[in-house]
C-alpha cells in the first residue's frame, strides 16, 4: 500500500509504503530533505530504549550527510557514534564486518541501541549484516544515499559480505526498523552511479510493469535531472513492487527470486573482475542484456521484445568494456552462484516487458553461446 502525506517542513511529494511483513513490518519514507528529521523518524522506529545510534558510513557520504544525521539523532536523544568503511563492492567483506563488530564491541553498544546504515548498497548490505550478527541481531535503519541503494538494496532484508569465489554468499535475512529516503541525497551522486541505479529501475519495469518500464524510457532526462516528480514517481514505484514481492516471499524460496533478473550473470562478472571494473547496476545491465538473449534463443520471448529490453539499458549510456574476459571464466563463477541448487541454475528470463519466467532447465550450450556474444558485444 502506498500514501501520501504531508509532514513538518517535508515535501509535498512525501511518500510511505508499509512493508507487512508482522512483527517485522517497517515503512519506508521517502521525501527530499527528510534528513534533517531522521532523528525523529528513527525514534518513532526503533522505541525509547535506545540510547546509542551506531552510524556505519563511508568518507565520502560522511562528508556530505554525516553532521546532519548526527545533529538529527542527538535532537532526538540519541548518543552518536560513528564508524566509516572503505568504499566499493571490495570494502563488503568479512574483514570489513570484523572491524565493526570490533567498534561496535569496544564501545559497548547494546542489543536495545540501533545501528544506522548511512551509504549506497555496500554500506547498506554491510551494516545489515553487521547488524543480523551481533549480539544474535540488533536493529538497524536504512538511510540509502545512491539511486541503486533507494530503489532496491535498502528494502526487503538481504544482508551479505562477498567472498572471493562469489558475491553475497556469506549473510543473513534481516528486516530494518525503517527505511528513510531522502532524495535531495541524489544531487551529489556522480553521473555514473545514477546510471548504474537505473539499470536496477529497468529491472522492476521488466520483472512486473510495463508502466514502469515506458516511464524511464519516456522521462529518462527528467529523472537524470532529478526532477522530483519523477524521483518520486520511480523511487516509490520499485519500492513498492519490492514490497509486495518480499511481502509474498520473505526469504526467497519463489517468488523473490524474480528479483534477481540480469544478477546471475551480473553477479559472476563482477566476481571474475574483483569487484572492482563494474557498478553493481552496469553488471545487472549486462546481466539483463544476457538473460533476453537466452529467453530470445529458447523462443522464451519474442526478438521484438527482447530488443526493447537491450534498447531501454543501451539508453542508459555506455558500460564498461568486458571483451577481454573468458567466457570460461563467466561459467565457472556461475557454478558458485549462491541459487544453485542440485546442479541446476535458475534463470530468471523475460516473457514479454512487464513478466518474467523462471527456469531451471536451460541448456548449458546456450547459456555459453549467450555469454560469448555478450563478451564480444555482438548485442
Amino acid at each position: 500500500m502506498i500514501k501520501s502525506f504531508s509532514g513538518k517542513s517535508a515535501s509535498s511529494l512525501k511518500r510511505t509504503i508499509h512493508v507487512p511483513l508482522g512483527e517485522r513490518r517497517y515503512d519506508i519514507t521517502i521525501a527530499a530533505g527528510s534528513l534533517s528529521l531522521s532523528g525523529e523518524m528513527i525514534r518513532g522506529a526503533i522505541g525509547d530504549k535506545a540510547i546509542r545510534a551506531a552510524i556505519i558510513s563511508n568518507r565520502k557520504v560522511h562528508s556530505h550527510y554525516g553532521s546532519e544525521v548526527e545533529k538529527s539523532l542527538r535532537q532526538a536523544g540519541f548518543q552518536t557514534i560513528t564508524h566509516l568503511i572503505g568504499d566499493g563492492e571490495s570494502a563488503k567483506s568479512f574483514r570489513t564486518a570484523q572491524k565493526a563488530w570490533g567498534f561496535l564491541i569496544e564501545r559497548k553498544v547494546a542489543r536495545s541501541d540501533v545501528i544506522v546504515a548511512l551509504g549506497g548498497g555496500v554500506v547498506g548490505d554491510l551494516a545489515g549484516f553487521v547488524a543480523a550478527t551481533y549480539l544474535r541481531g540488533i536493529g538497524y535503519i536504512q538511510i540509502p544515499t545512491t539511486l541503486l541503494a533507494q530503489i532496491d538494496s535498502s528494502v526487503g532484508g538481504k544482508t551479505a559480505v562477498n567472498h572471493n569465489l562469489g558475491k553475497n554468499l556469506i549473510g543473513a535475512f534481516h528486516q530494518p526498523r525503517a527505511v528513510l529516503i531522502d532524495t535531495a541525497t541524489l544531487a551529489t551522486l556522480p553521473r555514473r552511479e545514477m546510471r548504474a541505479g537505473l539499470y536496477e529501475a529497468v529491472k522492476y519495469g521488466v520483472i512486473a510493469d510495463r508502466s514502469l518500464s515506458d516511464f524511464i524510457q519516456n522521462n529518462l532526462n527528467s529523472i537524470v535531472n532529478l526532477d522530483q516528480h519523477s524521483l518520486s514517481h520511480l523511487i516509490s514505484g520499485c519500492c513498492q513492487i519490492k514490497a509486495r514481492v518480499v511481502t509474498r516471499d520473505e526469504r526467497e524460496s519463489g517468488l523473490r527470486r524474480i528479483l534477481n533478473f540480469g544478477h546471475t550473470v551480473g553477479h559472476a562478472l563482477e566476481t571474475v573482475t574483483a569487484y572492482r571494473r563494474l557498478k553493481h547496476g552496469e553488471a545487472v545491465g549486462y546481466g539483463m542484456k544476457c538473460a533476453s538473449e537466452i529467453a530470445r534463443k529458447t523462443g522464451i520471448i519474442t526478438a521484438p521484445d527482447a530488443d526493447t529490453i537491450k534498447h531501454r539499458i543501451d539508453a542508459l549510456g555506455p558500460l564498461p568494456r568486458i571483451d577481454d574476459l573468458k567466457t570460461a571464466e563467466i561459467i565457472a563463477a556461475l557454478a558458485h552462484d549462491k541459487k544453485v541448487v542440485q546442479n541446476r541454475l535458475p534463470l530468471i528470463l523475460p516473457t514479454a516487458v512487464g513478466s518474467v519466467v523462471i527456469r531451471d532447465d536451460t541448456p548449458a550450450a546456450v547459456v555459453s553461446k549467450a555469454v560469448r556474444d555478450l563478451l564480444a558485444g555482438r548485442y
